[in-house]
C-alpha cells in the first residue's frame, strides 16, 4: 500500500530526514514512534504530498507521489497535530464543508457525512458548534473529516495530544477500530500509544530510523546487537551467598548480579545472562527461555539449591526506546 526508498528532506542547511526506507501494507497500523524533532511529522506531510522530498522515492497504491499527486490525496484522510477546526461552524457544517471539498455531492455527501459522524461518535453533538465542544469531541471531529471521503489510508499526528485519560482511551479504540480496514499511520511519542493501538512500529531518532518491526521483533534485534541482556530473577532456598557471588553457568555469559536476603531465609538473586559469551539471545525467544531456564535450574541442583521462584524480564517498548534514542542530538532542527 505504502513503499518509501531511501527518503531525504532539508530545511536549510538542516537535514530533518536521512535516508528512511519502510512498506507498510493494508489494514496495517503503523506508529511512528520518536523525540520531538525526530521527522515524525515531516514524513508524514511528504507522504500527504504537503512537502516534497528532496531526494527518494513514494509510492502509494503503486502510484508515484511525483506523478500522481492529486489521485493520492484523494486515497488519504490526514489529522495534522494542529487538528484546524472552524470553531463557529457545527461538525455537521464542517463536515459538508469537507465533503464538498473532496468533491461529494448530493446523497453521496449526506451518507459520506452521516457515516463519519456516526463512526466517530459526533451523533450527539452534530449540531453543536465546534468551539463548545470538549477537546476530546474537536479531535474526533477532526478525524471524521479524516474519514468524510472514506479513503483507505488514514495518516494521524498525534491524535490524542493533550487529551485527559477518558479521551485517550476512546479515540485509541476508534483508530483500533479503523485499523481493521484501513491503513493507518499513527505518529506519536507515547509508548503506550504505540503498544495500545499499532501493529508495526518505527522508531526515529534524529531523522534516521533506530528500528522498526513489532516490538518483539525490535527486542530481538537490539539484544543479537549487544544492546541488552536477559534479567533474571531467581528465589533460591539452602545456599550460600559465597556461592553466588561466584555464579558461572556454562555456554552463558553472567553480567551484573544483585544477592537480597529475605526475611524468611530465601535469597533473591538478580542477574544479566547472555548466550554463548555474547550478551543477548538470538533464535526463538520461547525456546531460549526454556533452555536458558533449564540451565539455572540444573546449576542450582549442583549447588544443593532448591528454586522457589523463577522469572525472566523481557526488555520492554520503554528499554528499547530510552536505548535507541538515548544518544544526545548533534544538531538543532528549525
Amino acid at each position: 500500500m505504502i513503499k518509501v526508498e531511501n527518503l531525504r528532506k532539508n530545511y536549510g542547511s538542516f537535514e530533518a530526514v536521512k535516508d528512511v526506507s519502510f512498506t507498510v501494507g493494508r489494514e496495517q497500523v503503523l506508529g511512528f514512534l520518536g523525540p520531538n524533532g525526530a521527522g515524525k511529522t515531516t514524513i508524514m506531510k511528504i507522504l500527504t504530498g504537503y512537502h516534497y522530498p528532496l531526494s527518494g522515492k513514494v509510492e502509494i497504491d503503486g502510484l508515484p507521489l511525483e506523478e500522481y499527486p492529486l489521485e493520492i490525496k484523494k486515497k488519504i484522510g490526514y489529522l495534522p497535530e494542529s487538528n484546524p477546526l472552524y470553531g463557529d461552524l457545527t461538525p455537521e457544517e464542517y463536515l459538508y464543508f469537507a465533503a464538498s471539498s473532496r468533491l461529494l455531492r448530493g446523497t453521496e455527501r449526506k451518507n459520506a457525512i452521516d457515516t463519519a459522524i456516526n463512526s466517530c461518535g459526533l451523533t450527539g453533538a452534530r449540531k453543536q458548534r465546534i468551539d463548545s465542544l470538549s477537546k476530546g469531541f474537536r479531535q474526533r471531529v477532526g478525524l471524521a473529516q479524516a474519514i468524510v471521503h472514506d479513503p483507505p489510508i488514514l495518516i494521524l499526528d498525534e491524535p490524542t495530544s493533550g487529551l485527559d485519560p477518558n479521551q485517550i482511551i476512546e479515540i485509541r479504540s476508534l483508530i483500533r477500530e479503523l485499523g481493521k480496514r484501513k491503513t493507518v499511520i499513527l505518529s506519536t511519542h507515547i509508548l503506550q500509544e504505540v503498544e495500545a493501538v499499532c501493529s508495526q512500529v518505527l522508531i526515529l531518532n534524529e531523522g534516521r530510523i533506530a528500528a522498526q518491526g513489532t516490538s518483539e521483533e525490535i527486542a530481538g534485534t537490539i539484544k543479537s546487537a549487544s544492546f541488552g541482556m536477559d534479567t533474571w530473577v531467581v528465589f533460591l532456598k539452602g545456599v550460600d551467598e559465597s556461592i553466588l557471588s561466584g555464579l558461572s553457568i556454562p555456554g552463558r555469559e553472567i553480567g551484573e548480579k544483585k544477592i537480597t536476603l529475605q526475611e524468611t531465609g530465601i535469597i533473591r538473586l538478580d542477574f544479566v545472562m547472555g548466550a554463548d559469551g555474547r550478551p543477548g539471545n538470538t533464535g526463538d525467544s520461547d525456546l531460549l527461555y526454556s533452555l536458558d531456564g533449564e540451565l539455572i535450574f540444573d546449576w542450582a541442583v549442583k549447588q544443593g539449591a532448591k528454586i522457589i521462584g523463577m522469572s525472566r524480564k523481557k526488555l520492554s517498548l520503554e528499554d528499547i526506546f530510552v536505548q535507541l534514542t538515548a544518544e544526545e542530538r548533534t544538531e538543532v532542527g528549525p
